[in-house]
């Protein structure tokens, strides 16, 4: 498990924001063609309290507390099969009490809705992603979304073409289909 650096982070009202753009930092420091990523989000307070070695491993000790102002610590989880879609991993997990919510980031490539009215109605399956992966005007984004127990959902997305951390975009509802596969995890 890998604690996320704050340095550079940017500033963000929410504690759920600011641990999605922590997360984009991280994904965005680590380059491009990279296989997906998931991470429980736990209560930085009470990780100290209650995981006080777990916490200094992670750099979370009282000597960092006032460099440390996130609510919410990203903890990166093992590493996702490669040979399972996404959403069938997803389905597999159940989180334990003591985390407060769950984030992935994953690459994807995205058409604009110009393009999209374009697709084939009859393509599915290997052969729709063949014809985007072929498409002129696709874009490679990284999207990185995170759900809490609540429902509170937040999501960043980072086209490969504007990498930079001031043209990330922000907000709880620009993947909502990641968004649901990831609150099913919290379902009892």
């Amino acid at each position: 498990m890998n604690n996320l650096p704050h340095e550079g982070t940017p500033l963000a009202a929410r504690p759920l924001t600011r641990a999605v753009l922590e997360i984009d930092e991280y994904a965005a420091g680590l380059g491009w063609d990279r296989p997906a990523r998931l991470f429980a989000l736990v209560n930085t307070d009470r990780l100290r309290t209650e995981e006080p070695e777990l916490a200094g491993q992670l750099g979370l000790d009282e000597q960092n507390e006032g460099a440390q102002a996130a609510a919410l610590t990203p903890v990166e989880q093992d590493e996702i099969p490669a040979d399972v879609p996404l959403d069938e991993f997803l389905a597999t997990i159940a989180w334990p009490d003591a985390v407060d919510g769950c984030a992935v980031t994953v690459e994807r490539l995205m058409l604009p809705p110009s393009a999209e009215a374009a697709v084939p109605a009859d393509l599915d399956g290997e052969a729709l992603t063949r014809w985007v992966a072929e498409h002129p005007e696709r874009q490679e984004v990284r999207m990185t979304v995170a759900v809490l127990r609540d429902g509170e959902r937040e999501s960043a997305l980072r086209l490969r073409e504007k990498d930079s951390p001031t043209e990330v975009l922000t907000g709880p509802d620009l993947v909502p289909g990641l968004a649901e596969a990831l609150d099913a995890t919290f379902a009892e």
